[in-house]
């Protein structure tokens, strides 16, 4: 009998172990979801400039749905436009994807779906999120979603 309960007690605590793992598979790092922190500064344009400001993007990718927090304070004026652009690694330039719409003040949030393209992109570490100035009219502040 109590070789019975230590099999079943085995059988059991293998499966927990088992359903735990399975549980972390497909997560980025050891983390679960597909939420991104990504540092934005003037230094990741391209071409760089010196500007003081900085920010911090965080994306969260959830099946196709792209949802976005931006945080950023000491840019050299109000923000003009800000979006993701896209298909380029770090240290190139690439298209306008998805803009941002509403208010531009910090922190902009918003949600977009994408086409399964676009998930791979993203997922490939080739979009990058841009925050535009009247100074720096080509990004003042810029960071590559990873």
């Amino acid at each position: 009998m109590i070789s019975r309960r230590i099999a079943l007690a085995t059988v059991l605590a293998s499966g927990a172990l088992l359903v735990a793992g399975c549980g972390m598979m497909g997560s980025k790092d050891g983390m679960m979801g597909n939420t991104m922190t990504v540092p934005m500064s003037g230094a990741n344009e391209v071409p760089p400039n010196s500007s003081g400001g900085t920010g911090t993007a965080k994306v969260d990718l959830d099946g196709n749905v792209l949802k976005w927090t931006v945080t950023y304070s000491g840019t050299t004026g109000p923000v003009t436009a800000g979006h993701f652009h896209g298909p380029a690694k770090s240290g190139a330039n690439a298209g306008v994807v998805v803009p941002f719409t509403g208010s531009l003040a910090s922190p902009i949030t918003g949600t977009k779906a994408l086409t399964a393209a676009q998930v791979d992109e993203v997922k490939a570490g080739l979009w990058y999120v841009n925050l535009h100035t009247a100074a720096h009219p080509g990004g003042e502040l810029r960071g590559q979603v990873k």
